[in-house]
């Protein structure tokens, strides 16, 4: 009798246990996971498996709970899809609060968009996202997606922290593959404080971790990747765009990424290449013709914004773009490479990492990476950066876009890492020479000559497209510190051989100087006045990071009004310091002139915590000085 009623009890069991769905009522989430957060990554389990060389298939589930709405940011809910690569499966939940249902989001209400509507060669590649808006907070969404891929050249990298103000409770990678594969993995940052867990056996690895707080963004912190863990992945054999690879190093990556993604795309027409020997003439300096093919192409085509990764990695041929006038990052930069190699002129396409905060290619492990393509045109001295994408940028000019990070340039001999231009804090310059004349009432007239290169050339050349009320406003902005500035004149040029640029403004203002019973109050230092300070922590976690080094000068004359006198006036102060140095200084020229010199030179580096509050004093200085006055009155 009792071996009849076991298996009843147990299919009761059973029933009970399979019936049973998670809890995702936001109050059992830990208060310390709920702190500083804006969003928690309950779960995040990615599951990797590849078959063969040409086979991969990637499941992904993330549960998060969003708490305010600046979480929205961390809920991604989109899969891209190509030729390549299917969405076998695509679904997302919502839960409220308490943890109750409230829809199901199937593949059918998902939007379904070219990652470049309107532009017919790239239909092929798409995205299905979902454009959720939560009725309140918090709330929590589970997104389950499966992928299925034939480019086992793109591993995804891991990391368990999502960003800034998002915290994790449990996160986990597994990459089940055959071990003929030979897959490479390269952890960074596994010393700072956070236990990752790994198991690995053979034709399998996996990494996890469980309840890692939300961290608050430091001011002046390195980039995200540079801090927190990472790990990389890559198979030795490997197929990308229907291409087999295999590769062991940069070197051979580079020959094979040559030869398969590049080498049966340079025919151009022969009439293109006619057109070109005429415009070059009978110019023989590469670096002339190179800057002729620039501009050629900056005047012929148009950017098509997809980036490498959605867009497919094989560039289009060069004689579409040829015929078609436009194309993303990869088909301009290509098109621009065999336009120079039709006239003899050799560079090398090249893949970064595209953006203001820097970031490398990582050069120990050889594996698709990057987000950007630009080209690099060899000299006798050095190498210079093309950006192919821009309509506007110099010729050899790069900007903070591309510079100062190691990049992949990629050779028919085969690829290497170097570091992109690195602008020294003797190259990025600000030279300001100014004069203005005070009146009897503290109203100020001037006029102020500013000439920009290297990063602060890259700062201020786009005022050369604003409108006019646009530049009056720009400018009322950088010299907010003069009130009722009226701008009388602006005359801007744009020296794109030198990469230099000019800006001459003639200006007015009523009430500069603060009238105080006869006597006015101004500072003298009124169109390089820099204020600002870090913020102060009582207690710094992460050391800190000057991403980029300038140098300013500025020279001032101020007139002052017939019949008064100075009764005070600012000592000035130098101070040199392993950040940088500055010096203001005030000098009596005449009874009715003030010469103000103020020099400032930041020095780019990477710092330890333990220095940040003396580079804050640093500043302090600066902006306490900087804003220094002088007093007047009637003799």
């Amino acid at each position: 009798m009792n071996f009849k009623i076991l298996p009843y009890f147990l299919l009761i069991i059973s029933l009970s246990v399979f019936g049973q769905k998670e809890n995702y009522a936001t109050s059992i989430i830990p208060d310390s996971l709920k702190q500083n957060a804006n969003a928690v990554i309950r779960l995040n389990e990615v599951d990797i498996t590849i078959d063969s060389q040409k086979s991969m298939v990637l499941k992904t589930v993330t549960v998060t709970t969003v708490l305010n709405e600046l979480g929205l940011r961390n809920l991604d809910l989109s899969e891209s899809y190509d030729k390549n690569r299917r969405v076998n499966k695509i679904v997302a939940t919502a839960y409220d609060a308490s943890g109750r249902e409230l829809r199901v989001y199937k593949r059918k209400d998902f939007k379904d968009n070219s990652v470049a509507d309107g532009v017919s060669i790239f239909n092929d590649n798409r995205v299905l996202y979902l454009d959720y808006t939560p009725i309140t907070y918090p709330f929590t969404i589970v997104f389950e997606s499966e992928i299925e891929t034939s480019n086992t050249a793109f591993i995804p990298a891991w990391s368990p922290l999502e960003g800034y103000l998002v915290s994790t409770q449990t996160s986990s990678i597994s990459i089940t593959y055959k071990s003929e594969l030979h897959l490479k993995s390269k952890e960074v940052n596994f010393s700072k404080g956070i236990l990752v867990e790994k198991k690995e056996s053979t034709g399998f690895i996996n990494y996890s971790v469980k309840n890692l707080i939300a961290r608050k963004q430091e001011e002046m912190s390195p980039n995200f990747s540079d801090i927190f863990p990472m790990v990389y992945f890559a198979l030795e054999n490997f197929q990308l765009e229907n291409v087999e690879g295999s590769a062991t190093n940069w070197s051979e990556f580079g020959k094979w990424m040559y030869n398969s993604l590049l080498a049966d795309t340079e025919e151009i027409p022969e009439a293109t290449v006619q057109k070109l020997k005429q415009l070059i003439g009978n110019e023989k300096n590469p670096i002339e013709i190179a800057r002729i093919v620039y501009k050629y192409v900056q005047e012929k085509t148009r950017y098509v914004s997809v980036q490498v990764g959605i867009g497919g990695w094989k560039p289009m041929l060069a004689k579409e773009v040829d015929k078609l006038g436009y194309g993303d990052c990869k088909a301009l930069s290509n098109y621009t490479r065999c336009l120079l190699k039709s006239v003899g002129v050799p560079s090398y396409y090249t893949v970064v990492y595209a953006g203001s905060d820097k970031r490398n290619i990582q050069n120990d492990i050889a594996s698709i990476q990057g987000n950007h393509i630009i080209l690099a045109l060899p000299t006798d001295k050095e190498l210079l950066w093309l950006e192919c994408t821009s309509q506007i940028q110099p010729f050899g000019f790069q900007g903070d876009f591309t510079d100062d990070r190691n990049v992949l340039i990629v050779k028919p001999e085969g690829g290497e890492i170097v570091k992109t231009k690195i602008f020294t804090e003797n190259e990025s310059t600000k030279s300001i020479k100014a004069s203005y004349s005070i009146s009897e009432t503290g109203d100020l007239t001037g006029k102020v000559n500013m000439i920009s290169k290297g990063m602060e050339y890259d700062a201020e050349f786009s005022k050369e497209r604003m409108s006019r009320d646009n530049q009056i406003k720009q400018y009322k902005e950088e010299f907010d510190n003069i009130n009722n500035l009226k701008i009388d004149k602006i005359t801007l040029n744009n020296n794109k051989e030198s990469i230099e640029f000019t800006e001459n403004i003639e200006f007015n203002a009523e009430g500069y100087a603060q009238n105080l019973g006869g006597k006015l109050m101004f500072a003298p230092n009124a169109f390089d006045q820099n204020s600002y300070i870090p913020k102060k922590y009582r207690t710094r976690e992460f050391p800190f990071e000057i991403k980029r080094g300038y140098s300013n000068q500025t020279e001032t004359e101020i007139n002052l009004p017939n019949g008064f006198s100075i009764e005070a006036k600012p000592n000035g102060t130098e101070q040199q310091t392993e950040f940088g140095r500055y010096k203001i200084e005030f000098t009596v020229v005449s009874p009715n002139k003030i010469l103000c010199k103020r020099e400032l030179v930041i020095k780019k580096g990477l710092y330890d915590k333990s220095k940040y509050e003396d580079f804050r004093k640093f500043r302090e200085t600066i902006a306490k000085n900087d804003n220094s006055k002088i007093v007047i009155s009637k003799a």
